[in-house]
């Protein structure tokens, strides 16, 4: 009993040091768990320049889709991991055979000039995709011109596809134009409008006027929306200030001048990591570098060995690319799905960087050192040698050289040859004249995984699937997944496609590049999870908040990179 009072007694105390410590703290915890306000102006330095402030005529600009995000609402959003989300629709569904997608509209919607938002302002942005004399995507306006639009009432309305296809979702988040302002114009008209100078939108932002000085154009502001369906923002007002780089813009940004910079380059990253008042946040971009191989090239007939494609996996050190080239600033990819999605399959095996087991691969498969001399492994007759066409960036010239380097130590010679990027595609790629290429698959805007388009074997010959890998059973996992109404049975599919992708090494995946986005520490709210697009990390503007100088002297500093559970800091290869 007495050694019992004792161990109560020590309890007592600990409460009491504690509640102690509690209450020093206590200002710092007000502080971080203060209720976010109304009011205040957030300037951010966007690095780009104004284009047209519509979200049909935005695909080549990235400034204005980060304001356009803000301006314009679609059918439906995408969260962090890619699952659907309701924007304008309030609901939504389809039918159990997968053709047919009924959607139901918000009660109440309204445009920024207080004019009703209908179904028919969602048939008539539908029309103006399926035009050929706009500048839309082909493959959106080729999805479009096959889909039956079925305007019920204000509310309902049916989309009709000719097939079941699981990924129509990713295109049901399109900007919504406004009928009643533009029906009446022609597609020239449409593109020289004054209206995508001032556009009337219907997302929690409207725009207020352009900002000029000496008559050139230097910002965009834009105003809270009261008639918001989700409640008015918390800031006032947000401001976009354009400049040449992000150079610039952190320039302007340590003069006090904004408070955010839009991108944050390697050349300013060191520095920006150093700042106290500056929170980075880091994600992953929606783009894999990877060195793809010709798999059917009678010029190089070893890569149809797997042998051969395991040993060139395990012999480039990816790792090496990413901290000498890309600053660190980027992740090894171990597979062709971006991670952080639903689809990512998170126990897909790590192969990672190992000469020895490379070597011991290529001689199981008998590729032998002649003994007459000379460093290259050969079979029958045949050299481990291939040309690797790459882009004739700087940026893109040292990874090729990593990669020859590399290989050299394995015994296989690699050739280099540097083109621009439109001749990579037009004479090499599509052609399929090419022996192995080092590329960048855009993945943007689709949260939607889909890899169809790039491993299917209906692309082999016609398609995107320049690495032409034939293999079936790959192609079975695609094609269910892609008509399958059942998110858990796609992602289940998708994950016995990422192990047999990764065991059968088809290609090479390097790396995704990462995106870093500083805010000042006054921002508070911000949150960036992995992006479908740059413009998503606006995601949850409407819920950042402003902090006064008082209180933020009593916040623990937030300089360091702030990050999703799935994306290491980085930053994007330009």
């Amino acid at each position: 009993m007495k050694k019992l009072r004792w161990q109560l007694l020590l309890v007592v105390l600990a409460l009491v040091a504690i509640a102690i410590l509690l209450l020093a703290r206590q200002p710092l915890l007000r502080s971080l768990t203060a209720e976010p306000g109304q009011g205040g102006v957030y300037i951010e330095g966007l690095v780009g320049t104004l284009g047209r402030l519509n979200p049909l005529l935005d695909d080549a600009n990235p400034a204005d889709q980060d304001i356009n995000r803000l301006l314009f609402s679609g059918l439906l959003r995408f969260d962090e991991r890619g699952n659907p989300q309701p924007d304008l629709a309030e609901a939504w569904g389809v039918v159990v055979t997968g053709e047919t997608y009924n959607i139901t509209l918000r009660e109440g919607l309204t445009w920024h000039d207080g004019a009703p938002l209908t179904t028919e302002d969602i048939a008539f942005t539908i029309d103006l995709m399926r035009n050929p004399e706009l500048p839309i995507p082909a493959d959106v306006r080729a999805l479009w011109t096959s889909v039956e639009v079925v305007v019920l009432d204000p509310r309902n309305m049916q989309l009709v596809l000719p097939e079941a296809f699981a990924p129509f979702q990713d295109y049901l988040s399109f900007g919504i134009l406004p009928q009643h302002l533009l029906g009446a114009m022609s597609p020239i008209e449409l593109l020289n409008a004054p209206y995508n100078l001032q556009p009337i939108g219907s997302g929690p932002y409207r725009f207020s006027e352009l900002l000029s000085e000496e008559g050139q154009i230097t910002g965009v502001a834009l105003e809270a929306w009261d008639g918001y369906y989700a409640g008015r923002p918390f800031l006032d007002q947000v401001i976009f200030n354009y400049y040449d780089n992000s150079e610039e813009a952190y320039a302007a940004y340590q003069r006090g001048d904004v408070m955010g910079v839009s991108y944050l380059s390697p050349q300013v990253l060191a520095n920006a990591l150093n700042d106290p008042s500056l929170s980075i946040y880091s994600s992953r971009l929606p783009r894999l570098t990877l060195m793809i191989m010709n798999l059917g090239s009678t010029e190089v007939p070893f890569f149809s060995e797997l042998e051969v494609r395991q040993a060139i996996l395990q012999g480039i050190n990816r790792q090496r690319i990413i901290d000498q080239y890309l600053g660190g600033q980027a992740m090894i990819a171990n597979g062709p799905i971006l991670p952080g999605t639903w689809a990512h399959n998170e126990n897909l095996p790590r192969v990672e960087y190992n000469v020895e087991a490379a070597t011991t691969l290529l001689r199981e498969a008998n590729y032998s050192i002649p003994a007459s001399g000379g460093q290259v492994r050969s079979k029958d007759g045949i050299d481990l040698r291939f040309q690797l066409v790459h882009p004739e960036t700087p940026q893109h010239a040292q990874i090729a050289e990593s990669i020859k380097n590399d290989l050299a130590a394995l015994g296989i010679q690699v050739d280099l040859l540097a083109v621009p990027y439109a001749d990579l595609i037009t004479n090499y790629l599509e052609p399929r004249t090419y022996q192995a290429a080092l590329i960048d698959l855009n993945l943007s805007n689709y949260p939607d995984p889909d890899p169809y388009p790039f491993w299917h074997q209906a692309a082999v010959s016609g398609g995107q699937n320049y690495s032409r890998w034939d293999d079936r059973r790959a192609s079975e996992y695609l094609e269910e997944a892609r008509v399958t109404t059942s998110q858990a049975q796609r992602a289940r599919l998708y994950r016995n496609f990422q192990n047999h992708f990764i065991s059968q090494a088809p290609a090479i995946p390097l790396y995704f590049p990462v995106y870093s986005y500083g805010v000042s520490a006054l921002v508070r709210g911000v949150s960036v999870g992995p992006l479908y697009q740059t413009s998503d990390r606006f995601a949850t503007l409407p819920e950042w908040f402003l902090v006064a100088r008082g209180q933020l002297d009593e916040l623990e500093p937030t300089s360091q990179p702030q990050q999703s559970t799935d994306t290491p800091a980085a930053t994007p290869i330009p």
